[in-house]
């Protein structure tokens, strides 16, 4: 095991526990803090870090189980990510819609980072591609190999992946003149008003919580496009399509409405309904890189989220 005196932090978190009621355990009051969800470090993989030493409490070495209380300090530093001969293949399940000698379209599971990170030093997208298309290695360069666009770790749904380097170029370009469509499904907490529209909002880092972004006046522009699907008991089941792609946007600007995400715990706030944020990637359109030919790819929802969106169906029926 690398020492933590030894390795290079990529980041660095400052946390004091204000929260006055009975004690919590250390691994879980840190995976319920905003910021380490931002970063996406999950429970599992704090546990990891207190285990090697990342974490400390009160200055001292901490461990997962540990209470913590009102006025204790908790630090957590994440080792930089491997560097790019440690990736390695990873039999994962992934889902491809489509796949060729140019590209490959896959269906992201909720919970699966797209390319090493702090909170996610394998067990990525990228890991599970390496085992099914090795000759991607290098592709795009760095640490992503063949990505061209990400989903946030708890959203779902199509992205395309490129397995040449002229696919990678041609399918980069389209994201820059905004000609891919890209369109999701989500489920916004509240009855939204007007029930189609656009948010014309600019998108940068927030001033108070530098792992999160918010609507800011200097930030970058971001446009969404929204149409409600369907009026379910107290939510909104939308249909949502991106015309920029800021980090976090769809989140970001739904919040900003007022109107966060269902289960989005750094925008809005968890659901008993759900694990996770009611958000999927169900169109994806681009032109093919070889052909020019236009490529529109659909998926529906997964399992966890048709049945979310049954369980609020019920609601409304009783």
């Amino acid at each position: 095991m690398t020492s933590p005196e030894t390795t290079s932090i990529q980041e660095e978190y400052h946390f004091i526990v204000h929260d006055s009621s009975r004690p919590a355990r250390l691994d879980a009051w840190l995976a319920g803090q905003p910021a380490m969800a931002a970063a996406g470090l999950s429970r599992s993989r704090l546990q990891s870090l207190a285990q090697e030493g990342y974490v400390t409490l009160n200055g001292g070495e901490a461990r997962p189980a540990q209470r913590v209380k009102l006025g204790d300090v908790v630090k957590v530093r994440v080792p930089e990510s491997r560097s790019v001969e440690d990736l390695i293949p990873q039999d994962i399940p992934l889902p491809f819609v489509y796949e060729d000698d140019h590209i490959v379209v896959v269906d992201k599971p909720a919970g699966l980072a797209v390319h090493p990170g702090p909170g996610h030093p394998d067990g990525t997208l990228v890991n599970a591609l390496l085992a099914r298309c090795p000759d991607i290695r290098g592709i795009g360069g760095e640490l992503r190999p063949g990505i061209v666009h990400r989903l946030d770790l708890d959203t779902s749904g199509l992205l395309v992946v490129a397995k040449t380097q002229l696919a990678h170029q041609n399918l980069t370009e389209q994201m820059k003149r905004r000609e891919m469509l890209k369109e999701y499904a989500a489920v916004a907490v509240g009855l939204v008003t007007p029930e189609s529209g656009i948010i014309d909002a600019p998108i940068g880092r927030d001033p108070r919580h530098r792992q999160r972004m918010a609507v800011t006046a200097g930030g970058r522009v971001a446009r969404t496009h929204y149409r409600t699907e369907e009026d379910l008991p107290g939510h909104s089941l939308l249909a949502v399509r991106l015309e920029t792609g800021r980090t976090h946007q769809i989140r970001v600007h739904l919040a900003y409405l007022g109107y966060p995400v269902l289960g989005d715990d750094v925008y809005g706030k968890r659901s008993a309904l759900l694990d996770r944020q009611f958000l999927h990637a169900t169109v994806l359109g681009f032109r093919h890189p070889t052909t020019d030919r236009w490529m529109e790819h659909r998926v529906g929802l997964p399992l966890e989220l048709d049945r979310a969106r049954a369980t609020l169906r019920v609601r409304g029926a009783l």
